[in-house]
């Protein structure tokens, strides 16, 4: 499928985080964080800000010039975490995980326990390409445009003898991902209470 993809910018934000919001407030992983559905109608969307703010200061966009979908990826060098993802946080008022929760939702731990626990399960010990979101319209589901915008990043990937990482937070996204290249690794993450989360990793291929 032909899909126009342009890298995103500040004068996206707002379309974005629609995008992300529209995507992912029936998510599994968002019904946990934010269990009672008012909640998370009204507190969603800043969740979804904070994350791509993150990207769009330390990484990259990738939206589809219509806007129907768009994808969140970090470049994660060989020592480090993401942003938002250390391996270190512990606690510290300081620590990322707590700003985002305060920054989101001051009074919910689900804010800062999912980006602990994402972050004990991130590999470490190689580059690679994280797509921390992908995200595609309601009404333009089905058509192909999250593969294509994954086609779009690991072609450069591969170009670039770059791995990629991701946590599939459903069963049949984890199928998508696994027909274009990704294994999973170890063993998946349960969610105290919750939905499972698998993490999946992408050797670049030639």
């Amino acid at each position: 499928m032909g899909v126009a993809i342009r890298t995103a910018d500040e004068r996206d934000r707002e379309l974005v985080v629609r995008l992300l919001d529209g995507a992912f407030q029936d998510d599994p992983v968002s019904g946990w964080v934010f269990p009672d559905p008012a909640h998370r109608r009204a507190t969603h969307p800043r969740l979804m800000a904070a994350f791509l703010d993150i990207v769009l200061a330390e990484g990259r966009v990738d939206l589809a010039e219509d806007g129907s979908a768009c994808a969140l990826w970090l470049s994660v060098p060989a020592d480090a975490h993401p942003e938002g993802h250390e391996e270190d946080v512990q606690g510290d008022e300081g620590d990322d995980a707590v700003q985002l929760r305060e920054a989101v939702d001051p009074d919910n731990e689900r804010v800062e326990l999912i980006a602990r626990l994402t972050a004990e399960i991130h590999p470490a010990g190689q580059a690679h390409a994280y797509l921390w979101m992908i995200a595609v319209a309601q009404d333009s589901q089905g058509r192909g445009l999250g593969a294509a915008l994954l086609r779009h990043a690991l072609d450069r990937c591969d170009r670039e003898g770059v791995a990629a990482y991701l946590e599939a937070s459903s069963a049949r996204s984890s199928k998508l991902y696994e027909r274009l290249g990704f294994d999973h690794l170890d063993r998946p993450l349960d969610l105290p209470d919750g939905p499972r989360m698998w993490p999946m990793w992408r050797k670049p291929q030639a």
